[in-house]
């Protein structure tokens, strides 16, 4: 466990008459950031009265306020380890980490080492005095991909502002089950699931959550995606294109279970058994350095495991071409 709740009931005074539910909440508990106040709302953990609200929406005076505030506990000291990291971009700033699948980015339950937060401050022992190492935002072990560092105080505040404004673009490269006819965006909220606290779901009380998704290439039976991220919520797009009837594949836990598709060849069932990870690569990262206000666009290619599968869905998409009969 890294974080408790706890439940705290306060009443709006009547110089806050008239003001934002998550600005209201921000004055009056300073000591919590309007990002993690603004989550707590869109999670259903503020009630007004008995309702609801949005983070817009306005309160009035004498209103009574109960939040179930997640609250950290205290960590145990992440140390150092010589761990090789891969850089895409390094400067006194920034860096852009590219990460292979199988590293988990931050110690907790089951993996208290070895994990990219823990090769940060092997790399560079001063990121200890940044919260996570300057890590920005992350990615599931699983995934692959490019991840973002900030290396002083105010490269970390100007990053995460460019995270929360959607200014910092970010491009994941998938390949999921089924053959889409185009593209799209999903807009379905997201929350954790009631059921399996490991697991997310879409729910109406859940967090706002927006994904775009543009059709790369087609195979007989599955499709090459680009997908872009307009929010960046916990699996956000292995649960959406899981829940569209589109898994990811090898998604260990949307996936479903395997198919075996229709007439495949045997290379690519067995390129498909053996990928035992989500087919999902973080491609390309843009962003303003903090300093210069340069853009930076960075990319990373798809890891040889993720390559190899591309391969297989190709050559037996050719394979059928070259065998199906000619038009009588």
């Amino acid at each position: 466990m890294t974080a408790e709740f706890k439940v705290i009931d306060l009443q709006i005074p009547p110089e806050l008459a008239g003001v934002r539910l998550d600005s209201a909440l921000a004055r009056l508990m300073p000591q919590h950031s309007r990002t993690r106040i603004k989550g707590w709302i869109e999670e259903g953990a503020v009630l007004v009265g008995r309702q609801r609200l949005r983070p817009r929406d306005i309160v009035a005076a004498g209103a009574h306020i109960r939040v179930q505030m997640t609250v950290d506990l205290p960590q145990p000291q992440v140390l150092p380890e010589a761990i090789a990291l891969t850089l895409v971009h390094e400067d006194a700033e920034v860096l852009v980490i590219d990460k292979p699948a199988g590293l988990v980015v931050h110690p907790g339950a089951g993996n208290p080492r070895h994990t990219l937060q823990n090769a940060l401050l092997g790399f560079d022992p001063s990121l200890s005095r940044l919260p996570r190492a300057g890590l920005i935002h992350r990615l599931d072990k699983d995934t692959s991909g490019l991840l973002v560092v900030a290396r002083t105080a105010e490269a970390q505040t100007s990053l995460s502002r460019q995270l929360m404004a959607r200014t910092m673009s970010r491009e994941y490269l998938t390949v999921c089950v089924g053959v889409m006819t185009g593209g799209g965006t999903i807009d379905a909220p997201i929350g954790r699931n009631r059921s399996d606290r490991l697991r997310m779901a879409v729910r109406e009380s859940g967090r706002s959550a927006v994904t775009h998704y543009r059709v790369l290439e087609r195979f007989r039976a599955h499709t090459y995606l680009s997908v872009q991220l307009e929010t960046g919520r916990t699996h956000q797009i292995r649960l959406h294109l899981s829940h569209q009837k589109y898994p990811v594949v090898g998604d260990p836990v949307y996936g479903g279970r395997f198919a075996q598709p229709r007439g495949a060849a045997p290379a690519l069932v067995d390129t498909l058994r053996a990928f035992k990870r989500q087919a999902l690569h973080a491609a390309n990262l843009g962003l303003d350095h903090p300093r210069t206000g340069k853009r930076l666009a960075l990319s990373s290619p798809v890891p040889e495991d993720f390559r190899l599968l591309l391969q297989a869905l190709r050559d037996d998409a050719r394979s059928a071409t070259a065998n199906a009969e000619p038009a009588g």
